[in-house]
């Protein structure tokens, strides 16, 4: 459950106790060089995104992979300095039957 003074944007110097990487970039603050913002966001395919691209696959084509990125493990990555912050795997095949669970938005909980 997101609480109501959930942080979604950038912090701005707001001290933060929480953050929860999700499919969207995250306030943060940077354990390595401490700077604050929003992370960046590298994906990769997961095993929910595999299962998608091969249901209509039965059809002949498999069209659903790269437009499917909501459903690929994002990985959250410091502009600043450039290292890996956290990551948000999505294993589960049966996701791919859940839509409102396919874009997740990351936010922090102000401390």
């Amino acid at each position: 459950m997101i609480p109501p003074n959930a942080v979604y944007g950038d912090p701005k110097g707001i001290p933060l106790q929480q953050t929860m990487f999700r499919d969207t970039p995250a306030p943060f603050q940077c354990v390595y060089c401490g700077s604050s913002g929003l992370t960046t966001i590298r994906s990769k395919p997961s095993l929910a995104a595999a299962v998608g691209c091969m249901m209509p696959f039965m059809l002949g084509v498999c069209f659903l992979c790269p437009s499917m990125d909501c459903l690929w493990h994002k990985y959250h990555y410091c502009p600043s300095c450039g290292q890996k912050v956290a990551d948000f795997e999505k294993s589960d095949p049966c996701l791919v039957m859940d839509p409102p669970s396919w874009r997740e938005p990351s936010f922090a909980v102000p401390a």
